[in-house]
C-alpha cells in the first residue's frame, strides 16, 4: 500500500489509510509508515495539541464531538484521534467512537479516527503519537486525543499533548476523592459536564469542591490559573467559553516560550515510552526468550522465584543472544 502526503491532505480516506499501516503489524506495511512520516516531519508541529481524559460515564465522546464542531465552526481543521480500550481477554476493541461523533465525523473540516489501546497503559495506544504526526502533515491544525479513561497510568496521555483537559462528572465527595492527585496536578483546565437539569446544582457544588482543591496543588505553567469551567455537552452549552480558555492557554504558552519547552520535555519522554514499549515487544517475539519468558512465568507461579529475579534472567538471556557473534555459513 502506498500513501503519498498530497494524498493524506487531499481525501481523509488516505489519512486513515496512513494510520492503518502505523498499526499494523506487518513489517512491509510498518516500512511503508516510517517512511511516510520522514516525509511528514517537516510539516509537523503547527497543530494545537488537546488531550481529554476523564473517568466512564463523564461523556467524553460527546463534549469531544461538541467542542470539536465548536472548533470548526472558529475556522479550525480539527482531528479526533479516539482511543477504545481493549479487551484484556480477547486483546479486541469496539471501535464505537466514530459511531458516537457521527456528526463531526460528517463534517468536512473534521477526521474522526478510533483505535484500539492494544492494552497499553496510559491512556494511549501504541501509534497515537505517529497518528497524531500524520493529521499535522495533513493539515489539521487542532488534533484531539480521546484517551481510554482516568487513571493513575494516564499522565503518559499528557506526554502527548501541549493542553491537558480532565473532564470530569457533577458530583462530589467520594467520585472527587477518587480522581488522582497525580492527574489533577497534569491538568491546564478542568472541565465539569452535564451541569444541566437535575444536575445542575450538583455541577456547581463540584465545580466549588475542585477550585478549593486546585488552591493545594502547584499550576502546571507559571503565571497560569487552571479554570474550573462547567458545561453541557448535550444542551451545547458553555463549550465556547472552553474553547477561548484553551485558546488562550495555547497562546499564553507559545508567547512565553513554554510551548517549545513543553513540547521537547515531553518529547523525550515519549520516546522513553516507545523504547520500552518496543524493547518488551522484541524481547516476546524473539523465539528462544519467547520460551523462555513461559518457563519463567511458570516458575514464578509456582513460588519457585521471585519475579524480580525472574526478569533479570530473561533480559540477560536476551542480550546475550543480541550479542553473540553470527555463526558462518
Amino acid at each position: 500500500m502506498s500513501i503519498t502526503l498530497q494524498q493524506m491532505r487531499d481525501e481523509r480516506k488516505a489519512l486513515a489509510q496512513a494510520i492503518t499501516l502505523l498499526e499494523s503489524s506487518s513489517p512491509a506495511h510498518r516500512e511503508a509508515a516510517e517512511a511516510l512520516l520522514l516525509e511528514a516531519m517537516p510539516h509537523t508541529g503547527g497543530a494545537l495539541r488537546l488531550t481529554i481524559s476523564g473517568p466512564p460515564g463523564v461523556g467524553k465522546s460527546t463534549f469531544i464531538e461538541a467542542l470539536g464542531l465548536t472548533a470548526v465552526q472558529a475556522g479550525r481543521r480539527v482531528a479526533v484521534l479516539a482511543i477504545d480500550p481493549s479487551s484484556v481477554l480477547g486483546g479486541g476493541s469496539i471501535l464505537g467512537d466514530k459511531t458516537r461523533m457521527a456528526r463531526l465525523a460528517a463534517e468536512e473540516r473534521a477526521f474522526v479516527r478510533p483505535s484500539p489501546s492494544g492494552g497499553l497503559l496510559g491512556g494511549v495506544a501504541p501509534g497515537t503519537h505517529d497518528a497524531m504526526l500524520l493529521c499535522e502533515a495533513a493539515g489539521f491544525d487542532c488534533v484531539i486525543i480521546e484517551t481510554v479513561g482516568v487513571g493513575q497510568s494516564e499522565v503518559q496521555a499528557a506526554q502527548l499533548c501541549d493542553i491537558f483537559l480532565l473532564l470530569l462528572p457533577p458530583a462530589g465527595g467520594d467520585e472527587l476523592q477518587g480522581i488522582k492527585r497525580g492527574i489533577m496536578e497534569l491538568a491546564d483546565v478542568l472541565v465539569i459536564n452535564k451541569a444541566d437539569g437535575d444536575l445542575a446544582t450538583a455541577a456547581a457544588q463540584m465545580q466549588a469542591q475542585v477550585q478549593s482543591a486546585l488552591g493545594m496543588l502547584a499550576s502546571p505553567l507559571p503565571d497560569w490559573r487552571v479554570p474550573v469551567l462547567k458545561c453541557s455537552a448535550l444542551h451545547n452549552q458553555g463549550l465556547g467559553e472552553i474553547w477561548q480558555a484553551i485558546t488562550t492557554c495555547h497562546k499564553r504558552l507559545e508567547d512565553s516560550g513554554h510551548l517549545a519547552v513543553r513540547r521537547r520535555e515531553r518529547g523525550r519522554d515519549w520516546l522513553i515510552v516507545e523504547t520500552r514499549r518496543q524493547l518488551l515487544a522484541a524481547l516476546t517475539d524473539n523465539p528462544d526468550t519467547a520460551a523462555q519468558l513461559e518457563s519463567m512465568q511458570n516458575a514464578v507461579a509456582d513460588g519457585e522465584l521471585p519475579a524480580s529475579l525472574a526478569a533479570r534472567r530473561i533480559v540477560e538471556q536476551f542480550l546475550l543472544q543480541r550479542t553473540k557473534p553470527c555463526s558462518p555459513d
